[in-house]
């Protein structure tokens, strides 16, 4: 039987119920906080995913992975996902892959971040014909046109589902140079846009859009705010991006904006200069982790950690035996603790 696809929108939160895939309450905004139905503020202290094809690849996407993210005193996970992962796979089989990580997630009790993990200029066109964004590498190359329809997709294909709480809409805006350039103006209408879609297609979890600087900036946000209900803004404030003293500016770059919104830091972590691989902006150390979890605490400002990968920098494991680097035993720690 072929089902109106109305019809079925209408029927998928009562399809998530039944099939046990929404055990955990619906996520809203209420003001500056993330809520519960009843209104209970909730703050998030969760863990990134590498790229799902990747852990899939190493043959680690399963019970045990989730389960250890959980353990780690995680409530939330964000799966990172790249446009050159969706091209390969194609549509039907990279939702197969990411409803795996859904159910998996929604068995211990997380809540879901869906990441369109791109770094560069989506505003920008690259070519006239093709109009593509702007990026550093081929691993992010997307278009404004299959942006939104990945959004549309994830819409339409998680509506109801309260494990599938965010849609991150750009992992980190990066403008200048070779990647052209774009006002907050320019920018902000096509958050809105993709908002838009969105909604449209039905959706229900929650947008969250970047600031500028590779999601670190979010000074704009003070007088030209994103023209949408229900949202919450992103920074990545790792810690190089901003001298000493950090909670100073902290607050004047992207700290000030949690006073009237919810803010989401989807990426915080560090890696001691004695270690391989490290690269600016990420070098630190327990200082950093004591000022961010502290300032995150006294402000109610959720955070994810990158990334539970151990091929990935700044890595939380050092293997898949889930052995903790330096800054995986602060963080899980610091999120047993909460």
């Amino acid at each position: 039987m072929i089902m109106n696809k109305k019809v079925l929108l209408l029927l998928l939160p009562f399809f998530w119920t039944i099939t046990g895939l929404s055990q955990v309450q619906h996520i809203s905004v209420k003001g500056k906080d993330f809520v519960l139905p009843d209104g209970t503020p909730i703050v998030f202290h969760g863990i990134d995913t590498s790229e799902p094809d990747k852990v899939v690849r190493d043959g680690h996407w399963n019970e045990e992975y989730f389960k250890t993210i959980k353990d780690w005193g995680a409530n939330a996970v964000r799966f990172a996902v790249h446009p050159v992962g969706w091209h390969m796979h194609g549509k039907t089989n990279y939702l197969k892959l990411l409803d795996s990580g859904v159910a998996m997630a929604q068995k211990q009790g997380l809540y879901v971040i869906i990441d369109w993990h791109c770094i560069g200029n989506l505003y920008a066109e690259k070519f006239f014909l093709t109009g593509g964004g702007l990026y550093p590498t081929n691993l992010y190359d997307t278009t404004k046109v299959e942006t939104l329809d990945f959004w549309r997709t994830m819409a339409t294909h998680y509506r109801g589902n309260n494990t599938v709480a965010f849609f991150e809409l750009f992992n980190e805006p990066a403008l200048g140079g070779n990647l052209g350039q774009a006002t907050w103006t320019q920018w902000k209408q096509l958050m809105e846009q993709l908002i838009a879609g969105i909604r449209n297609a039905g959706g229900t979890a929650i947008p969250l859009v970047a600031g500028f600087n590779y999601a670190y900036d979010l000074k704009p946000v003070a007088l030209e705010p994103i023209n949408a209900e229900g949202i919450g803004y992103v920074s990545h404030p790792y810690p190089m991006k901003a001298r000493q003293p950090w909670i100073n500016n902290w607050t004047r770059d992207w700290g000030f904006v949690a006073e009237k919104y919810p803010v989401m830091l989807t990426e915080i972590a560090f890696q001691g200069p004695e270690e391989p691989g490290g690269y600016n902006p990420i070098i630190g150390d327990e200082t950093y982790g004591d000022a961010i979890t502290t300032y995150c605490a006294r402000r109610g400002i959720s955070y994810m950690v990158w990334c539970f990968d151990p091929d990935w920098p700044p890595s939380l494991i050092k293997d898949w035996k889930f052995t903790p680097s330096r800054q995986g035993a602060y963080f899980k720690k610091a999120m047993l603790q909460k």
